[in-house]
């Protein structure tokens, strides 16, 4: 896809692999609106973004659990850009609990978030993408649906992103002959704002965490293809994580 001037939905990204992801569309030309619930942290992404920029970068505020938001942010994008050439569904958050302990409050949290929050966005930006028989929507999942059984204490957290894998999937099947592209992405552990929630966790421990530039370049890939030719799932993987273990063997605190 030759992405100057191509119009762009980034949710998730006002820092970590989101801003990330933007700031090379950026450089690519894009025409970008990101998303992120913190007014602050967003302003600042948006500014930092504009200077590598040669299209329009546009910040609004949205929280990805809120159905109304997602309209709000999907009729923003529509307005000042035009239509909707790529949706890079990123936003999420963590949660990493023995089940018997894990608050009943973030088991609702993550499934609106992690799963209603692409699912629901991705309705609202797929019928314009059908209707101009184009479009490309990259999907952030995650590692840990590659164990199985899923990691201990994140039970909750990879089982939702499993149902999310297999809903992506079955998407697939039913939008490659309206020429639109679903991918997704299985990162491993990336050093982010989500990974700095994680208490007491060794520098060497810390080193093994993959750049969030690790996984802009799977989504670069995945913009690269040839119009016929579409990566369904990208996996880019700890090289030295032992996954017969917990992904991270940590606790977290809990997010505010």
């Amino acid at each position: 896809m030759e992405l100057n001037g191509k119009n762009v939905i980034i949710t998730g990204a006002s820092r970590g692999i989101g801003k990330a992801v933007a700031l090379r569309l950026a450089q690519e030309g894009a025409n970008i609106v990101i998303a992120a619930r913190d007014q602050k942290t967003l302003d600042e992404a948006v500014a930092e973004i504009k200077k590598q920029a040669t299209g329009k970068i546009i910040g609004v505020s949205t929280d990805v659990s809120k159905l109304d938001d997602l309209k709000k942010l999907h009729a923003t994008a529509v307005a000042k850009l035009g239509e909707i050439d790529v949706l890079i569904n990123n936003a999420g958050v963590s949660s990493q609990y023995p089940f018997d302990q894990q608050p009943l409050e973030d088991i609702e949290r993550l499934v609106h978030t992690n799963y209603l929050g692409y699912v629901r966005l991705i309705r609202l930006v797929i019928p314009a993408m059908i209707a101009r028989k184009q479009g490309a929507i990259i999907n952030m999942v995650s590692g840990s649906t590659l164990v199985d059984p899923v990691p201990r204490t994140f039970v909750t957290y990879s089982s939702i992103k499993v149902g999310l894998r297999a809903f992506l999937k079955g998407l697939f099947w039913e939008m490659r002959d309206h020429g639109i592209k679903i991918t997704s992405i299985l990162p491993g552990v990336v050093d982010t704002d989500l990974t700095d929630k994680l208490e007491n966790i060794a520098q060497e421990q810390r080193d093994r965490l993959m750049s969030a530039n690790s996984v802009v370049d799977m989504v670069m890939f995945a913009l690269s293809v040839p119009p016929n030719a579409c990566p369904l799932e990208l996996a880019v993987i700890n090289q030295q994580t032992p996954w017969t273990k917990p992904v991270i063997d940590y606790s977290q605190k809990q997010a505010k």
